[in-house]
């Protein structure tokens, strides 16, 4: 594993320790419309959501982080997994000083979201997740929003881009088009990136259950995780326990595992969400305007050029490499990621 070193300076895109200006060249250029300007900040600068909230939406009383003015476009971001809303505590403050209401939900079976019914099937397939967020927008009343997310939250984001595009204004996905199609992870990848997804296959033992049922272990299996996959993010103690408190979510360990057991096709989803799976499966192509971001340091990609995921954005377009940046990108480098997301709606 490659040894993790001091973290302090500002990362991704090479950016400046100064206040730089957002977008492209192109949207800077649009007469009567100034780029934007964000601070560069050290990762680590915030440590906590000053307004935590929760709702009714569909099957669920999701728990959500909210900043920036109340009448201000809509940017809502999406965590992955093992992480949660901490992932974006640096990100939520600079879209807000950029004018945007900036909502940040605990996914399902994370944090203080909870099943409003103690009947209701433990399920995690992606688009279940992905009509979660639709029922928040509908319960808050809004009618679109940028999207911006990284891991399972790329994955929601993408799906609602794809199948309910009115309801997108714009896309930021990290690692670009995560869309599952569940007969298609039947087939084998090279050893080496099988050897990266290693807790995929423990999850889907009943050892590995055994170990997301345990309070220690998976607190363990997430550190792991988070020092393999982001090996220049210098955390420390208080930073990781602050999402580990996700972790104790009593359906935590059900959904997580239900996620990689749905995906590799070793549990069955819902027949409700059916019609979406199937629409999900031929891997729809999204038309609204996107910035992808590809995290250098992330074991995860085969390759940062994009070029895997390039056919499936056919709208307004740009990609990203973010350098010396791991899988945790929002977190990792929040300078850069809000970048995108203002960027992303200027396309």
């Amino acid at each position: 594993m490659i040894n993790r070193r001091t973290f302090t300076k500002a990362v991704g895109l090479g950016m400046s320790a100064t206040a730089l200006p957002l977008g492209s060249a192109a949207a800077a250029d649009r007469p009567g419309r100034p780029a934007p300007v964000v601070p560069t900040i050290t990762p680590g600068t915030h440590t906590a959501f000053t307004e935590l909230r929760r709702l009714r939406a569909g099957v669920l009383d999701i728990g959500y982080a909210e900043a920036g003015p109340a009448d201000g476009p809509v940017v809502v971001c999406l965590h992955g997994w093992p992480y949660d809303i901490h992932s974006f505590v640096d990100v939520a403050p600079l879209l807000a000083d950029a004018g945007y209401r900036v909502i940040v939900p605990y996914l399902r079976g994370h944090g203080s979201t909870t099943f409003v019914s103690p009947t209701t099937v433990r399920n995690a397939q992606q688009s279940a997740i992905a009509l979660d967020i639709l029922a928040l927008l509908d319960a808050l009343k809004i009618h679109r929003a940028v999207l911006a997310g990284f891991d399972w939250g790329s994955r929601t984001a993408g799906i609602i881009a794809a199948l309910w595009p009115e309801r997108v204004r714009a896309l930021v996905s990290v690692s670009g088009y995560l869309v599952t199609d569940v007969r298609a992870q039947r087939n084998p990848l090279p050893p080496k990136a099988e050897h990266t997804w290693w807790y995929q296959y423990y999850f889907a033992t009943d050892r590995g259950r055994s170990a997301m049922e345990n309070p220690q272990y998976r607190r363990d299996l997430a550190r792991l995780l988070w020092d393999e996959v982001s090996p220049t993010w210098d955390f420390d103690d208080a930073t990781f326990g602050r999402t580990a408190a996700a972790f104790e979510n009593p359906d935590y360990a059900a959904i997580v595992v239900h996620n990689y057991r749905w995906r590799l096709g070793l549990a069955d989803g819902e027949r409700r969400y059916d019609r979406y799976e199937h629409l999900l499966a031929a891997r729809p192509t999204i038309g609204v305007p996107t910035i992808t971001l590809d995290p250098a340091l992330d074991p995860f990609l085969p390759s940062t050029d994009g070029q895997g995921y390039r056919k499936y954005f056919t709208g307004p377009y740009e990609h990203r490499v973010l350098t010396d940046v791991g899988h945790n990108a929002p977190q990792e480098a929040p300078s850069a990621f809000a970048r995108a997301v203002l960027d992303a709606d200027r396309l």
